[in-house]
């Protein structure tokens, strides 16, 4: 059987996003070394690059090729130097109108400790090494995407509209649900239902979906009590469920427990096209040095290959890498702060991660032809 054809379009972005995504890249293409996938990828411009050359953050060109791709591959975008464009130039205006032409209306977020890592979070060993989490964030509504939505800077006054349909909840608390049943089978729902009538709905469409899943344990949780729990007791939560601002909010939180935002990958799934990208932004001030910590990225490859390549196998020989060289002791400078190990720049921990692949393909080989 030949071997499955991925296309691929890869969006650097800004900052340091051409620096992770070429690192992400370079895995991929390892695995594909090994007849695992073929792999066409096509490189396009998203984000404020994309605004300076073509006055627009997301130009026609690029969507079009999102679009007749099998998954999107996102560095980062944005920066400092487009905060003052008006909002249809600025680059997170972009992100959102790619996320929305392409459906994805699932954004999954996993936050697991890594006992390599243990000096690097903020949390005691015994605490954050019970971190094994997966935020399930629904991304097309909510504050984000409601309408009507202004900024009067003459009245000084400005607002945005927080809506969510009964139907757009159920299919986000489907896919957690889903996802649970192939974890520890629990869900918390995640929601403001004391004050807010966007989270009143929420809690009872969640509620009524989870009459479906018998085997899944579901309890419901406030947002702020949430926040509390993730630093306190992380190993409470399995799947989290909430919405596109909670969301947004306690994963970068979940993402702390490992020790930096630099590791965390994230898929955006239930379209035609899934995107898959680091959690972390473009950190313009480390751009162009080679220090930027690209296994977020590299992590995000990883979920493309499961999610949209169906080769868990070969997302696992990557996941795998990652934790084997961090073993060994390597590190970005993020994850150094002054600590046994050794520093190592992007491009020498792609090049690590891509030696790690190579040694477990050639172990299975080796497996195989005893």
């Amino acid at each position: 059987m030949p071997a499955r054809k991925i296309i691929i379009v890869a969006l650097p972005g800004d900052g340091i996003g051409p620096e992770v995504t070429r690192q992400a890249v370079r895995a991929l293409e390892t695995i594909a070394e090994h007849g695992e996938c073929r792999l066409e990828i096509h490189e396009h411009p998203a984000g404020g690059c994309a605004v300076d050359e073509f006055g627009t953050p997301l130009p026609r060109a690029t969507l079009d090729a999102c679009l007749g791709a099998n998954a999107v591959l996102l560095g980062a975008v944005g920066g400092p130097k487009w905060d003052d464009r008006p909002r249809s130039q600025r680059p997170e205006t972009g992100l959102l109108q790619l996320r929305s032409a392409l459906g994805g209306f699932a954004n999954l977020r996993p936050a697991t400790f890594l006992p390599a890592l243990s000096d690097c979070s903020p949390l005691r060993p015994e605490v954050a090494g019970q971190a094994d989490i997966v935020v399930v964030r629904e991304l097309l509504g909510g504050l984000y995407f409601g309408e009507p939505r202004g900024y009067d800077r003459e009245a000084g006054e400005a607002h945005n509209t927080m809506r969510y349909g009964a139907e757009e909840v159920g299919r986000i608390a489907r896919v957690a649900f889903d996802l649970a049943r192939g974890r520890r089978r629990k869900v918390t729902s995640v929601d403001k239902a004391n004050v807010l009538e966007v989270s009143q709905l929420w809690r009872q469409t969640v509620q009524q979906v989870a009459h479906a899943y018998p085997d899944v344990a579901l309890d419901h949780m406030y947002v702020d009590a949430c926040a509390m729990h993730l630093v306190t007791n992380p190993a409470r939560f399995d799947v989290i469920l909430t919405e596109n601002l909670f969301g947004d909010v306690l994963s970068d939180e979940a993402a702390a427990l490992t020790g930096s935002l630099g590791m965390l990958p994230s898929a955006t799934i239930g379209g035609p096209v899934n995107l898959y990208e680091p959690i972390h932004g473009s950190a313009p001030d480390i751009a162009g040095r080679d220090i930027a910590n690209p296994l977020g990225a590299i992590a995000s490859a990883a979920m493309l290959l499961r999610y949209s390549g169906a080769l868990p196998q070969a997302a696992s020989h990557i996941e795998a890498a990652i934790t084997a060289v961090l073993k060994a002791g390597y590190r970005t400078a993020d994850l150094a702060r002054g600590r046994a190990g050794q520093v190592v720049g992007t491009t020498e921990m792609g090049s690590l991660v891509c030696g790690a692949i190579r040694d477990a393909y050639e172990r299975q080989f080796a497996y195989h032809a005893v």
